[in-house]
């Protein structure tokens, strides 16, 4: 079945909301339509369309800026437009980039997940966007690993980041669109359209949509690496590998320390849904462990309809702790006075903690229940999809 994006939908009915109006543009690489033309060159080439300025998140909107690279504003060299990076000097864009703009157009691929960065981008872009009076049009897209499955712990608002900006589960369940209007209703209260995808259900994987899959992050390069993230990106809260620099980012897990054939045998003898765990040696280009022989696991997809992600890389964590209690260690905070990564990631310290302690898992997936159900409820109010 194909699923027709809101981009498309924009454009083919309902390009009068921007009719008259000087336009900027949010967008990624993944931002294209079903043929692989980008939303910058589709509302550029459109009559009805003044496009006069672009927006990009993290990884710059031609993707070419790895995790945590500082991306400056530039000129686009394809579009000749100026490109406003929320991504360096600022992650929220200035009144002296809005100044003129009379309509901002959100056209990003979302993970579905918590601590990815556009969901930040998304929210400071809404909360701007209201100050300065500017109009907000929300291009949706799908949740890329459906929009059924929520998981994990709903966020500790005493822990709101750029990686947690809203008291969300890790895996929320809703698309980008979804998302916006839940935000702005509940505490933005911009200007704000939301441009319906035709034809998608909750159920679809992006697979099933016939859309192409294109990575808006350099390490989320395939589905299976993003089915995995609401689980192997608490990794980087660690002083374990997460597969940055290797074919395989977060599919891979590993450190010098480890040895694999016994981890991985000790993991699979856990049976954890919808996984397996491969024996892998791998010597990262980058990041972590950086031109070190890594010995670990490779985290392999085997059914994903019964996976749950956060449940099974708790498992792997507590595992890893009790193993090796001399070598685990997590990672300290990115800038002094912060908090722990894995702290901002999980969204509260009660993962840290209970690892620590050395505490069964299954008493804290049981402890996020309560809050996740809430959630459930409230979600329903804003779903735009059956």
């Amino acid at each position: 079945m194909n699923v027709k994006l809101g981009m498309e939908v924009f454009l083919e009915s309902r390009v009068d909301l921007v009719a008259g109006l000087r336009v900027g543009l949010l967008a990624c690489p993944s931002s294209v339509d079903a043929e692989l033309r980008g939303s910058v060159e589709r509302l550029r080439g459109h009559p009805a369309i003044n496009l006069v300025a672009l927006f990009g998140p993290e990884h710059g909107i031609r993707g070419d800026a790895q995790a945590g690279s500082v991306v400056a504003s530039a000129v686009d060299p394809q579009s000749g437009l100026p490109v406003h990076s929320l991504y360096g000097e600022t992650q929220s864009p200035s009144a002296a980039m809005l100044r003129g703009l009379d309509a901002i157009v959100i056209d990003l691929q979302d993970a579905g997940v918590r601590f990815y960065t556009f969901l930040a981008t998304t929210l400071y872009v809404m909360s701007a966007a209201k100050s300065a009076g500017v109009a907000v049009i929300v291009l949706d897209r799908p949740a890329p690993i459906n929009g059924v499955r929520v998981e994990g712990p709903v966020l500790d608002s005493a822990y709101t980041s750029f990686v947690g900006p809203y008291p969300l589960p890790i895996r929320y369940g809703l698309t980008i669109g979804e998302f916006a209007r839940l935000a702005n209703d509940r505490e933005i209260g911009c200007d704000l359209t939301v441009i319906p995808l035709a034809g998608w259900s909750r159920q679809m994987w992006l697979d099933e949509t016939g859309l192409p899959f294109i990575p808006s992050s350099p390490n989320l390069p395939t589905l299976d690496a993003v089915t995995l993230y609401p689980g192997t990106c608490l990794i980087e809260g660690t002083n374990l590998s997460e597969g940055r620099g290797t074919t395989r980012p977060f599919e891979y897990i590993g450190a010098p320390w480890l040895d694999a054939e016994s981890l991985a045998e000790e993991l699979n003898d856990l049976t954890l849904a919808g996984l397996r765990f491969r024996p892998v040696y791998f010597v990262p280009t980058f990041s972590k462990h950086q031109g070190e022989l890594c010995a670990g696991v490779h985290v392999y997809v085997t059914e994903r309809q019964s996976l749950q992600p956060v449940e099974a890389l708790l498992h792997v964590l507590a595992t890893v702790k009790r193993r090796y209690p001399n070598d685990f260690a997590w990672r300290q905070p990115w800038q002094a006075g912060s908090r722990p990564p894995v702290d901002l990631l999980w969204g509260s310290d009660g993962l840290r903690r209970h690892i620590d302690a050395d505490e069964p898992v299954e008493a804290l997936i049981e402890s996020w229940q309560p809050a996740l159900r809430d959630f459930e409820r409230l979600r329903a109010d804003y779903l735009l999809y059956r």
